[in-house]
């Protein structure tokens, strides 16, 4: 329920009077987890352990859907309030372990006071009821309509727009979802299906994930839509989703999948996760997407002409190599980003340079010449600049793209292929289904290594300008031009 006017009387009352304040909470405000990026993204106190995220969608994409989102959580502090993340979507009521509670909105947070207060280390549920808003500004994220349906893209920042929780990679959890769609419609979501449920004129589908997922990697996609399988590595199952009209026009492109997974395989072992597969959407987002289990892909992607195929396979196998870097091993701040495309374009332009004779020391060698260009116009890849308010996926630069692979280039120089090689496999191992740190990384690089590379990660992960490459003193940067940095979607430098 929205603060009664006991409370919104009560909290006036106490800017005027001394004697109120210790009896009574301050106004409600945003709150964030101090992440540099986003400020006010992911909040303090609690640790989300699983979302159940009940969907109804009447048909039309413009309209809002109905939606009950329940998250069971474990406090990490005493509270007397509880912030979410959500925007976009009107709140109904809101239940704290079955209670009824108060909450307002301060910002892009849901802040719930709790019928009592809560110690440390106690579970918690908190049921929203509310509405899912697929309207407004496309560009920066959450619902993305397609032609007959709708799709999600939450990086980095808009899985708030979609539902309420706690929306930072650092509090990843097990995921629950169940949509209702009419019957002529498909529904498909991240992990693997749970059973569907015919009622009337409608279907309830139901898809749980098996490994904990960070908010910004959830998809659901709803359309009239073809779900195509096949069988991976080891028999994973691998499940593709693309507009029905078109599934034998993609089918050559997407029978590569299960190549592609081998390949990553062999490059730093098992496929982590319970599925894979191919989402294509008939829409324009200008990116691709690592969604967890269903990379989201634009439809034009496959079927315009303007894309060489050896362009589409690496685009293809970045987002897979997603699954490992970013996703199962997801970013513990928006700071380490370039550890998940940095990782991606690695292995992006290691498969171009092995299947389409791509050399990576060219591209390497035209990425160094840019580099400080990039670094002038995005900040050093560990410590990018701030996205703009009404972009917020202007953080997504070329400096943590290629001028981020460029860092694994040299530190593969620096250190020898055989103790990168174990680097990789290493860092998926170790760190699988959680979140990690850029130091983290340095610090497992210098124990494999043998030596300590803290110099080497300063120069290369925080500095203005970029250093000399490791064995190859005769590369050069150009003199930074300004406005030459750009920025851009999850995708591989456009063919030439």
């Amino acid at each position: 329920m929205p603060l009664t006017s006991r409370r919104l009387r009560a909290a006036l009352l106490a800017t005027a009077s001394v004697t109120l304040v210790a009896a009574t909470l301050p106004a409600p405000q945003p709150l964030g987890i101090g992440d540099r990026l986003f400020p006010h993204l992911g909040n303090p106190g609690y640790d989300v352990l699983s979302y159940d995220i009940s969907l109804t969608y009447k048909g039309r994409n413009t309209e809002p859907l109905d939606a009950v989102t329940t998250i069971d959580a474990r406090t990490t502090a005493p509270l007397e309030r509880i912030n979410l993340d959500f925007a976009r979507g009107a709140v109904r009521s809101v239940e704290v372990n079955g209670l009824p509670a108060d909450f307002a909105t301060a910002a892009e947070d849901l802040v719930v006071e709790t019928p009592s207060r809560l110690p440390a280390g106690m579970p918690v549920r908190i049921t929203v009821r509310h509405t899912s808003d697929p309207s407004g500004d496309k560009a920066n994220g959450g619902w993305v309509p397609t032609a007959d349906g709708l799709a999600m893209a939450n990086q980095a920042d808009a899985a708030h727009r979609v539902f309420p929780g706690n929306d930072h990679p650092a509090d990843k959890a097990f995921f629950t979802f169940r949509v209702t769609a009419p019957k002529n419609l498909t529904v498909v979501a991240g992990g693997l299906p749970g059973g569907k449920r015919d009622d009337g004129d409608t279907t309830t589908w139901t898809y749980r994930t098996e490994h904990p997922m960070a908010t910004e990697l959830a998809q659901v996609s709803i359309g009239r839509s073809a779900v195509l399988h096949r069988t991976g590595p080891r028999g994973l199952p691998v499940r593709d989703v693309v507009p029905a009209a078109d599934r034998a026009k993609l089918e050559p492109w997407l029978k590569k999948t299960p190549a592609q997974l081998d390949w990553m395989e062999k490059q730093v072992g098992p496929y982590p996760f319970e599925t894979y597969g191919l989402l294509v959407a008939d829409t324009e987002t200008g990116f691709e997407l690592e969604t967890q289990t269903l990379s989201l892909f634009e439809r034009s992607l496959f079927t315009g002409t303007g894309y060489p195929e050896w362009y589409v396979d690496s685009v293809m196998v970045h987002e897979l190599a997603h699954q490992w870097f970013g996703n199962s091993v997801s970013p513990q701040s928006w700071s380490d980003l370039w550890l998940n495309e940095g990782h991606a374009t690695w292995y992006e332009a290691r498969y171009a340079e092995e299947h389409a004779q791509k050399p990576m020391e060219r591209r390497m060698r035209e990425a160094y010449a840019r580099s400080d260009t990039w670094r002038a116009a995005g900040g050093p890849p560990a410590r990018p600049d701030v996205p703009t308010p009404d972009h917020k996926i202007s953080l997504f630069r070329p400096v943590v793209y290629d001028g981020s692979a460029l860092i694994l280039y040299a530190l593969r120089e620096e250190i020898g292929e055989a103790a990168f090689d174990r680097l990789e496999r290493t860092w998926v191992r170790v760190h699988r289904d959680g979140s990690a740190t850029t130091r983290q990384f340095t610090e497992l690089a210098s124990r494999i290594a043998g030596r300590d590379l803290t110099a080497f990660f300063d120069g290369w992960l925080y500095g203005t300008k970029t250093p000399p490459m490791p064995g190859h003193p005769e590369w050069r940067t150009e003199t930074p031009r300004s406005g030459a940095g750009g920025q851009g979607p999850a995708r591989a430098p456009k063919p030439e």
